[in-house]
């Protein structure tokens, strides 16, 4: 069973920037972990993601060159840095993790989940 509680999200203004976490518990030994983020009325797209086992990372196309994805082995807390933040950036975060992943930023290929944080960028 694995469970994962995000944390970090908050209100900012563009072109500032947010570090959320994403504590993971239960087996996720070289689980694949991403960051997906859904707007209201809109479908939810991948964001990042990184396979804990060997440290491949992706990056949608939106953020590569602003947000890094990172895993931390010894705390097990998936980490997302989101800097020089863009109002388009709003939405709700979710932490997602698989153990067979094909696709690292396709939602489906996901097993488990976390509750969501909000992130609002301003202009």
């Amino acid at each position: 069973q694995v469970q994962l509680v995000e944390s970090g999200g908050g209100s900012v203004q563009a072109g500032g920037s947010l570090r959320l976490s994403c504590a993971a518990s239960g087996y996720t030994t070289n689980y694949y972990m991403g960051w997906f983020r859904q707007a209201p009325g809109k479908e939810r797209e991948g964001v990042a993601g990184i396979y804990t086992g060997g440290g491949d990372t992706f990056y949608g196309d939106s953020v590569r060159g602003r947000f890094t994805i990172a895993f931390d082995n010894a705390k097990r807390i998936l980490y997302l840095q989101m800097n020089r933040l863009k109002p388009e950036d709003t939405a709700t975060y979710y932490c997602a993790a698989g153990a067979t992943v094909d696709r690292l930023l396709s939602p489906n290929d996901y097993s488990y989940w976390g509750q969501g944080t909000q992130v609002t960028v301003s202009s």
